[in-house]
């Protein structure tokens, strides 16, 4: 049983207005949180952490800076020896952002949507480092999806734009980290599992525009990836759409669910079962009538356009 403890007073020292301060406060906060084994920072301290070094973050001004400061902030994920401990961390950090990114303004949101990369990807990185330990993967996606995460579907304190980002972002982060990751190959990517929170979140938005940015910028590239090559295919009779990142080492590397039950899976049989969990949400009771035809329609378009490429 974890017990809560007090983190060190660094937030005052993160947010402090000398640079040299605040680069040994984050030097220091690497060193409590790797010795933090067994303990868990009380929430209340961990929103003054977070708030601290929210501050510190908007305070670099230099483009070097910030990229090396949004490396090594990220890096504290795998950092953390605990996997609760460190999900707490991503959990205090997915919260500020949501609290906080209204108040950011233009000239520095640039440098917080690459934070937001570089989170992501330390993220799958410790998924991937834990060979996607399914109640591990379950408290990161509930971090997504529950309250105060980017991915709630029923707070509207959380912006649209954070949303948009981490699907512009998602896929390929992973496709990064799943390139990176020692061992080589790493255990093949759950993606029905990785995509759930975003699939809850089309059943269930409000938004139009949140619907429509998901499915252009995350449902439909990947399963545009997923579609195998053939040299010589009828043409399809849905419009061509532009093309979209190949996603190369996802598309070789993943599974729907169970890494190690499933193995790598043939991206047409992935594809196909990707499809069917689609058809699947949008039947289920809580997904929003508008947004249960938009889903069927996703899903018929991806089975006619394999019919059009077998037929």
């Amino acid at each position: 049983m974890m017990s809560s403890v007090d983190a060190p007073p660094l937030a005052k020292y993160l947010a402090s207005t000398d640079k040299k301060t605040r680069d040994k406060a984050v030097k220091n906060l690497a060193v409590f949180l790797s010795n933090d084994a067994g303990n868990a920072i009380s929430d209340l301290e961990m929103a003054k952490l977070w708030k601290g070094i929210f501050y510190c973050f908007w305070m670099s001004d230099k483009p070097l800076v910030q990229q090396a400061l949004a490396s090594e902030l990220a890096e504290l994920l795998l950092t953390i020896t605990d996997v609760p401990s460190s999900l707490n961390f991503l959990r205090g950090f997915w919260t500020t952002m949501v609290r906080e990114w209204s108040g950011i303004d233009r000239l520095r949101m640039d440098k917080y949507y690459m934070l937001v990369r570089r989170f992501v990807h330390a993220s799958f990185r410790l998924l991937i480092r834990i060979e996607w330990d399914n109640s591990a993967y379950e408290e990161y996606n509930s971090i997504l999806s529950g309250p105060s995460g980017p991915l709630c579907s029923n707070d509207i304190r959380v912006p649209a734009s954070l949303a948009f980002h981490l699907a512009d972002i998602y896929l390929e982060e992973l496709d990064k980290a799943l390139s990176v990751t020692t061992p080589s190959p790493p255990l093949p990517a759950p993606l029905y599992t990785a995509l759930s929170p975003f699939l809850s979140l089309a059943a269930c938005t409000q938004t139009k525009t949140t619907y429509k940015h998901l499915q252009e910028a995350l449902f439909e590239p990947l399963f545009t990836a997923l579609k195998p090559a053939r040299s010589e295919s009828p043409p399809s009779r849905k419009k061509p759409r532009l093309a979209a990142p190949a996603f190369q080492t996802l598309v070789s590397n993943a599974c729907v669910s169970n890494p190690k039950q499933e193995g790598a899976m043939p991206s047409e049989g992935l594809r196909k079962a990707l499809l069917q969990k689609v058809f699947d949400v949008a039947s289920e009771e809580e997904t929003r009538d508008s947004n249960r035809r938009k889903m069927y329609a996703l899903y018929r378009d991806g089975v006619e356009d394999d019919e059009d490429s077998v037929g």
